[in-house]
């Protein structure tokens, strides 16, 4: 390994890969650290890739990549205690080349994007932790290791070491945490036979499915599961956001298995074996988290940066990582170009991201957090909108009620009219208009 590099990107998940892979491609020397023993090992996510901005760097990847199924079946399902109510829409386009997305195995995907930056020339090093960074002449110019000889030295260091950043710290760029920024993600890999999957759900070939869950479950806990449907298993689990947790009185992993004991839920995943576990911690406070993306000799990139969009209707993570690793590496070429890695020539990173689709969309949605942290949406909704709904298709003896009384009848009590306009106008601003 060198001492000095045209660029350090610390750490090997999809925003560093994609940096890496873009600035070898242009000839640079960059070198590429993960604290893994390979790509993929300390990485968890739901389960679904986006790979729109995907094919723009690898045509085609589908082909090669190894991706579960193709999601062409979106469902979103609300909980009460013993009854669900679910929105399913299914596309034919979306499962026609070039896809919409995929169901994916990390610790398999990352490690084959990671190797596509190796193919273009960077120096892939795993089970490397960085600790600090190295400054000279007022801007950072390298890292040290933890490792003989450490300190490495470049013109630019692209932070993509996760969702609780070090070197964001380090660099000053951003400030404490506050914990309802951020969630605690839990999941199980479910082994089940293929045809099993594809009969529950509704499933052919390489189709695939994601569901998410709102409501369901205990304890006053926020958040939401999702099944996301692999080749021969489900990823199954919960997102809690932090405020709402009591580790006292229900740690999280007992708030996966009342979720999995939900009657919708046990049997989708009826007479499967768990094989894995993994939790990760989410950012999902959007541009309210986000910290100063830029300094003199540094960039910050994907989870690092707070690039999660997560509002109830949307939750993506994997597709704005790659598109800021893209707008990192376009930055430092053209810095290297002007040998200026000052400041004011890492702020065109800012720049790129504000003019495509990763700093508009996290900005037309910042007012998401205020809705998802709403008690009511995680509990009272879902118990009324399924009660509704029971009241709705009981066929009994008794004379049938206009559905705006059952509703009143349902809401006495519990909220008001009010209330609920209120609620709406935040879902409004939040994910509407």
């Amino acid at each position: 390994m060198k001492q000095k590099y045209d660029a350090i990107v610390v750490g090997a998940g999809p925003a560093g890969a994609t940096a890496a892979m873009v600035l070898a491609r242009f000839g640079l020397e960059v070198l590429l650290l993960e604290r893994g023993k390979y790509p993929g090992e300390k990485n968890m996510f739901g389960g679904a890739v986006f790979g729109r901005v995907i094919e723009g760097l690898i045509p085609k990847y589908w082909e090669e990549a190894p991706v579960e199924r193709y999601i062409n079946r979106k469902i979103i399902t609300m909980l009460s205690d013993d009854s669900s109510f679910s929105i399913d829409y299914k596309s034919k386009k979306f499962g026609e080349a070039p896809y919409n997305g995929f169901t994916v195995n990390r610790s398999r995907f990352d490690r084959w994007y990671a190797q596509k930056a190796v193919e273009a020339g960077a120096l892939l090093v795993n089970e490397t932790v960085v600790d600090d960074l190295l400054w000279k002449d007022g801007r950072v110019a390298g890292v040290r290791a933890r490792r003989d000889q450490g300190e490495v030295w470049a013109d630019v260091v692209i932070a993509a070491d996760g969702a609780v950043s070090l070197l964001a710290k380090k660099a000053n760029l951003r400030k404490d945490f506050i914990p309802h920024h951020f969630s605690l993600g839990v999941k199980e890999i479910i082994q089940l036979p293929r045809e099993t999957i594809e009969s529950r759900f509704n499933l052919s070939g390489s189709e695939g499915a994601s569901n998410e869950f709102l409501g369901g479950l205990p304890g006053g806990v926020q958040g939401g599961g999702f099944i996301y449907t692999n080749k021969d298993s489900l990823s199954v689990g919960v997102v809690a956001q932090f405020p709402s947790m009591n580790p006292k009185k229900m740690p999280i992993y007992e708030t996966l298995e009342h979720f999995k004991s939900h009657p919708y839920v046990k049997e989708l995943i009826k007479d499967g074996v768990v094989k894995e576990y993994s939790a990760h911690m989410v950012p999902e406070g959007g541009v309210k988290m986000m910290p100063q993306l830029f300094t003199g000799g540094m960039l910050i990139t994907g989870d690092a940066a707070g690039f999660v969009l997560a509002n109830g209707l949307y939750l993506e993570g994997v597709n704005f990582a790659i598109a800021s690793g893209i707008a990192a590496a376009d930055t430092v070429v053209a810095a290297k170009a002007k040998g200026d890695y000052s400041s004011t020539s890492m702020k065109r990173y800012q720049q790129i991201l504000e003019d495509n689709f990763v700093l508009k969309d996290l900005r037309k949605y910042k007012d998401a957090l205020t809705f998802t942290e709403n008690q009511r949406l995680h509990s009272l909704y879902p118990e009324l909108i399924t009660q509704i709904c029971e009241e709705i298709f009981s066929v009994d003896t008794e004379p049938r009620e206009k559905v705006m009384k059952q509703l009143r009848k349902a809401m006495k009590g519990k909220i008001s009219f009010g209330e609920t306009i209120k609620d709406a106008r935040d879902a409004g601003r939040a994910v509407l208009w």
